[in-house]
């Protein structure tokens, strides 16, 4: 099933923009393209690679081209020779890698440079000492459990079907190298500071050299609070980014920043409501899983990313709830400047869920505590603590990204544990966002919001008794099919519409009848499900191929507002 991007993907260089839209150098070069490719039962790299593979796009994808499939057990095995610059002669080579599904170990010119572990989060190496001449043989083995182990997986599962989503493996975001000097900057973070009028610079440096920062024709000594006076607060409506850049040596990297602040506070009724810039703001969102028939979890192209956003604002959204995903820092990018909220999930993993964990609270609404780790899926230790150290990545990793308004743990329970605790160590490296810590249900009454999913009953607000504010962080889910435009010949969804006509109609009344009432009330945010259909889920604003939009942007922006 392609999109209708498909066909416009260039196979010399697919999405050939810079990855890192926060931390840009002039001296890079992006390494997608076509790699030598093979699958193999052997840990050792192979002698022989006999096929062929699009990187970034997983081997399970068509825009792959690959003609092998891992199985379980089995390794990737991915090789090309790279050909540096002059420009790079001289100064430090660092490769990077926007995520590998789920471990990845990398070798250069024989000798390994990295090993990574955990499928959504990007890696480094100082491959400088592993150089001999302008050119090098890279190689990179990946191999990936999906749900056979505990390592994060989010929806990918071996026996797809419903909500749960067909496996990907192996490299599925850019690869690219950059040329850095001996001193240089190898990370920001970015605090803006909105009731005092100014933003927090600090950098991580490389070597002995100091940062400094450059803004408003003035140059900080980093870390520095630096004044933002008379600035334009930033939202969804005035998107207002800020430019600076950073020298450290002869280094030099541009950034961005935004003014926004979010909280919870009670609004002039005595109603918690999330707060942005110190006044009430409603987050009406959409779910978004991020899924593409072409590339799986990879976008076929930059406009494919944006088209989404695009989609979701002019059809009267203000918010996506990244669903279970995290993706690559151009997504983030493309909301910060188009103005989109976001909602944060951290990937689920653990064990094997129960029905009766996962699902059934969806009707009886019962609550469990999430130290049976057992029950939960989560008896293995190793994975609790890799899951948390993951966590805590994620954080740090989006932290500078303006558009992110909350953190959401868990949902529904999978792979649930110590949720309270968790709740602590993302406040303690992250207090600027408010945090959802189980969507859905189980709530242990802890962090920012009570999280509600109601798909089988009308919703009807109800304050919370501990004074937290109150979000439909899932509802809906109103399936209507598109012929010629759907994944296969299921259908799963919580109600089914016969046409567009009708669709719209049971939209209207559901918003009107309950949305709308509850948001007058109290009601904080809701988010529906969903903003495109995801191979047997139908319940999407446009198809899974992005090919048809169900109901007209304008229509549901009258609905929703």
């Amino acid at each position: 099933m392609n999109t209708i991007w498909t066909d416009s993907v260039e196979r010399l260089a697919p999405l050939p923009e810079y990855p890192r839209p926060q931390l840009v150098r002039e001296r890079w070069m992006s390494l997608n393209g076509e790699w030598e490719f093979a699958v193999s039962d052997d840990r050792v790299i192979p002698e022989s690679f006999d096929g062929t593979i699009l990187v970034p796009f997983s081997p399970e994808t068509p825009l792959s081209g690959a003609k092998k499939k891992p199985a379980a057990g089995q390794y990737l095995w991915y090789r090309r020779t790279v050909a540096l610059p002059e420009s790079f002669a001289g100064r430090r080579t660092i490769l990077h890698f926007g995520a590998v599904d789920q471990i990845a170990d990398v070798w250069v010119n024989g000798k390994q440079v990295a090993s990574h572990v955990g499928g959504y989060l990007p890696f480094e190496a100082d491959i400088s000492s592993a150089l001999e001449g302008e050119s090098f043989s890279l190689v990179v083995r990946a191999s990936d459990e999906t749900d056979g182990g505990f390592h994060t997986r989010g929806k990918q599962k071996t026996q797809r079907g419903g909500i749960w989503y067909t496996p990907q493996s192996g490299i599925w975001q850019s690869v690219w190298v950059e040329s850095v000097p001996q001193n240089y900057v190898r990370g920001l973070r970015i605090t803006p500071h909105f009731d005092d009028a100014e933003v927090d610079i600090a950098a991580d440096v490389v070597g002995t050299e100091s940062a400094f920062a450059h803004f408003g024709g003035e140059s900080y000594e980093l870390p520095a609070l630096i004044p933002v006076p008379d600035f334009e607060a930033w939202s969804p409506e005035n998107p207002k980014l800020y430019d600076f850049t950073v020298t450290c040596g002869e280094d030099t990297v541009s950034s961005y920043f935004a003014m926004r602040k979010f909280s919870v506070k009670k609004d002039d009724k005595g109603v918690p409501r999330l707060f942005l810039n110190n006044a009430p703001y409603f987050h009406n969102g959409l779910l978004d899983q991020g899924y593409w028939p072409d590339g799986l979890y990879t976008a076929p192209t930059d406009e494919a990313l944006c088209r989404d956003i695009k989609l979701a604002k002019e059809s009267g959204f203000n918010m996506l709830r990244k669903h279970i995903k995290v993706e690559p820092l151009r997504w983030y990018y493309h909301c910060d400047r188009l103005g989109m909220l976001v909602w944060q999930d951290m990937p689920c993993g653990g064990g094997h869920y129960r029905p009766a964990v996962v699902t059934a609270p969806l009707v009886t609404g019962r609550h469990l505590r999430d130290d049976a780790y057992s029950r939960f899926g989560r008896a293995d230790e190793l994975g609790r603590r890799e899951f948390a150290d993951e966590l805590v990545d994620m954080v740090n990793h989006l932290y500078n990204c303006p558009c992110i308004a909350m953190w959401v743990i868990f949902n529904e329970g999978w792979g649930q544990f110590d949720a309270a605790r968790l709740t602590d160590a993302v406040r303690f490296v992250d207090n600027t966002r408010t945090i959802d810590h189980a969507s859905g249900w189980h709530d242990q009454g802890v962090s920012d919001v009570k999280s509600l999913h109601v798909y089988f009953r009308p919703f009807r607000f109800r304050a919370d008794r501990k004074g937290r504010a109150v979000v439909l962080s899932e509802f809906g889910g109103y399936v209507c099919e598109v012929e010629g435009h759907c994944f296969g010949e299921k259908s799963f969804g919580y109600k089914k519409l016969g046409s567009a006509e009708e669709l719209e109609k049971a939209l209207a009344k559901l918003y009107r009848e309950q949305i709308l009432p509850a948001r007058e009330k109290g009601l904080a945010a809701a988010v529906y499900t969903q903003l495109s259909d995801v191979e047997d889920e139908l319940n999407g604003l446009v198809t899974y191929d992005r090919s048809v939009v169900k109901l007209e942007p304008e229509r549901m922006r009258a609905i929703v507002k």
